[in-house]
């Protein structure tokens, strides 16, 4: 089994909280590291393990082992039922681990049953950092960081992609609550696709399928609440420029979004018109991925200014603000840095990072230029 980062921040917040909730996209890996705790599993998705639970709760609620439930959404009576546990032993930590594909915002029950009871973890598929091999992490832009989906098996991409991508659209997301019908969801994801790294627009969605702007963007809410795309927020910000102030789009895994446009292999994403969203959209997942499962406290943002002054990547902090550029080459210049140092002063960010595939890395007080392995292992280490 592959080392995952979140493991030393779970088995933390398993010590502080009664309970925790795991969650993630289906696949991506949440099962296998709970299973490599020591405790009871018990998957709510089969209706034997649901019935085995059901008759004992009250022995397993009173034992000491550490209680898994396994999609945990498929059962929203589950969480009552912890809440009664908890309250009647609140001094004992550690009880419960939830494991989750849809976020807290769409499993309702969790926040209306275990407020201040619970801690969540989001997983992401695997990260850069957590891959044994120089294959394995050369592959990783291409196929995206799915266990099943080609990173470790190259041959399962990306009918891999396609296949899990059509049982989330014709089965998971309308057991979810999405109301669209299949073909349409098809149809957005393919169009979110070509938009990838764009500044979001659903009227122009919604004119090409037909829909008013309000019904694409509550389709899109189940998608980012299925951990598929993420809408990353504008900065806002009292400064003398205007400001863009719609938010980016991203497929969240870069496998997905190769499958979607129909690349397979690495040659073919380099001749791509818009390889360069697509690195753009794997650095900030990786960034955000590694300071998620760290457990750092931060917002992240974009910032594009009416005259073309942009930032990627905003990573607020609190007490201080990171300014992180991308680019798609091997020699960042000194105009990309000195065009960096002039939109980073715009938010007065501490640390100005240019992300690149260089072998060089140039560090001073403010600014760091390196590739992204550098960059991931400072993040991890801070």
């Amino acid at each position: 089994m592959l080392d995952r980062i979140a493991a030393t921040l779970l088995r933390r917040r398993l010590d502080d909280y009664p309970a925790v909730a795991l969650v993630g996209p289906r696949q991506c890996g949440k099962t296998t590291l709970a299973r490599s705790l020591p405790g009871r599993y018990f998957d709510l998705e089969d209706e034997g393990d649901k019935l085995r639970l059901d008759l004992e709760w009250p022995d397993v609620t009173r034992a000491a082992k550490l209680l898994i439930l396994d999609e945990a959404q498929t059962a929203p009576e589950i969480f009552r039922r912890m809440r009664g546990a908890i309250d009647t032993a609140r001094q004992h930590n550690g009880r419960f681990l939830i494991l989750g594909s849809v976020s807290p915002q769409l499993m309702v029950q969790v926040s209306e049953s275990l407020a201040g009871r619970l801690s969540v973890i989001e997983l992401s598929p695997l990260l850069l950092g957590e891959l044994e091999s120089e294959v394995q992490r050369r592959r990783h832009w291409l196929t995206g960081g799915y266990p099943d989906g080609g990173v470790l098996r190259p041959s399962r991409y990306p009918t891999w992609q396609d296949d899990y991508l059509s049982l989330l659209i014709q089965r998971d997301l309308p057991l979810w609550g999405l109301p669209a019908k299949p073909q349409v969801t098809r149809r957005l994801a393919r169009m979110l696709a070509a938009v990838h790294g764009q500044t979001w627009n659903a009227s122009k969605l919604g004119q090409s399928l037909g829909l008013n702007y309000q019904t694409v963007s509550s389709y899109v809410d189940y998608l980012e609440g299925a951990f598929l795309v993420r809408r990353l927020a504008p900065f806002h910000a009292n400064l003398k420029k205007r400001l863009v102030k719609s938010p980016k789009v991203y497929w969240r895994d870069s496998g997905i979004l190769h499958s979607l446009m129909n690349v397979e292999s690495r040659e073919a994403l380099l001749r791509q018109p818009w390889v360069g969203a697509s690195w753009e959209g794997y650095v900030v997942e990786q960034v955000l991925g590694v300071l998620a499962a760290t457990g750092r406290r931060f917002e992240s943002f974009h910032l594009r200014t009416s005259d073309q002054y942009e930032i990627d990547l905003v990573l607020d902090y609190g007490e201080h603000r990171w300014a992180v550029e991308i680019k798609l080459t091997s020699q960042p210049t000194t105009e990309d840095i000195a065009r960096l140092n002039k939109a980073a002063d715009l938010i007065d960010a501490s640390r100005r990072v240019m992300v690149s595939h260089t072998p060089e890395t140039i560090e001073t007080s403010a600014v760091l230029s390196c590739d992204l392995p550098t960059l991931l292992d400072r993040l991890q280490r801070a």
